[in-house]
């Protein structure tokens, strides 16, 4: 999104893991190359921000050397409150005076200092009227941009594109399942502390939203609730997951933060529709390791009354069986979404 270059591998810094992947793209033809899972340093990341550059930077380079990719080019996504996407609806003007005009318009949305944060636009190609046009903004603070690219650098790697894990997403998505003409799709990748939600129409992301929920959330509850340690809770979430056998109280607590994970995301959706003129949402697809939380998604699709599907994100991608077995490919699979789409990146993306 914010740098750009060739060939690229996808890197995703999660609050709970961190993965690499390599893919070879030729014409429609995508194969994976290599794949690296690690993870995260404790307490390293936070809500989108890098809080322990050193720890990072040592165990990405371990990864990249894991790879062993010949390409240092990486692509990258933020995410998090320092990075906002917003649809904004202006009078239609030339290309040109908008190059011009785009900050002043920008300034009127955005919370942040105009002089503090790196700005990009895209003039979607649907607009509700012949005289206006809509544009996605996307901004990210200019601290959080250098975070990103300085730890890269400190890994011995060159930061080609930044981007916004929603666009990532619904690259991967693009990828597996084509363009949908007219059809407005909600994609969700439920995440550790994070669920990303990313809606596109007719193949362009016209919302893109970072909701504060995640697996972590769970693992909090049963840690407060019970009074026990932070890696007890993660132990109790898991095994509940795994249809394991733990006290009732988990149950309970599981369920009580599905209606709560349930509510943050049925605002988010009422949001869109409400700022979108009551557009309605088609399909809703999903993925992430969170996903896999006892009822959440069962939960969702009653309460928000939308049927809600799994992504298989190597759908369209090649797999080498004699070098990825299937059980692995499986065990990555509800973590790989975004550093998929960020490996599918290259010069001249527009996303």
């Amino acid at each position: 999104m914010f740098f750009k270059s060739k060939k690229v591998i996808g890197l995703d810094i999660g609050t709970s893991s961190i993965k690499m992947a390599e893919l070879n793209v030729s014409g429609s033809s995508v194969e994976l190359v290599s794949f690296v899972f690690s993870q995260t340093p404790p307490q390293s990341v936070s809500g989108g921000e890098l809080l322990d550059t050193a720890a990072l930077s040592t165990v990405i380079e371990g990864m990249a050397s894991e790879l062993k990719s010949k390409s240092k080019l990486v692509a990258m996504s933020m995410w998090g409150t320092s990075v906002i996407v917003k649809k904004i609806t202006i009078p239609k003007m030339e290309k040109k005076v908008l190059k011009d005009q785009i900050k002043f318009e920008a300034e009127q949305y955005l919370p942040f200092d105009l002089n503090n944060i790196r700005l990009v636009y895209q003039i979607l190609k649907n607009s509700d009227s012949p005289d206006t046009m809509d544009v996605i903004l996307v901004a990210a603070q200019n601290e959080l941009v250098n975070q990103y690219t300085r730890l890269v650098s400190s890994a011995g790697l060159t930061c080609s594109i930044l981007d916004v894990s929603g666009f990532a997403l619904a690259n991967l998505f693009e990828l597996n399942y084509g363009k949908s003409s007219n059809e407005v799709i909600a994609l969700f990748n439920f995440g550790a502390s994070t669920t990303n939600l990313s809606i596109v129409h007719s193949g362009e992301v016209i919302f893109a939203r970072d909701i504060p929920v995640g697996g972590q959330t769970y693992t909090n509850e049963i840690h407060k609730s019970m009074g026990i340690t932070i890696q007890e809770a993660e132990a109790l979430k898991m095994s509940a997951s795994k249809r394991g056998e733990v006290p009732d109280e988990v149950h309970s607590i599981i369920n009580a933060t599905n209606d709560l994970v349930t509510e943050e995301i049925k605002s988010s959706l009422d949001f869109f529709i409400a700022s979108n003129n009551g557009t309605k949402i088609s399909k809703c697809f999903y993925t992430g390791g969170s996903a896999a939380t006892n009822g959440l998604i069962s939960n969702i699709s009653k309460n928000a009354g939308l049927s809600l599907d799994p992504i298989n994100p190597f759908k369209k991608i090649k797999i080498n069986t004699s070098k990825f077995s299937s059980d692995y490919i499986e065990k990555i699979s509800p973590f790989s979404a975004i550093v998929l789409g960020l490996a599918l990146r290259k010069v001249g993306d527009h996303d």
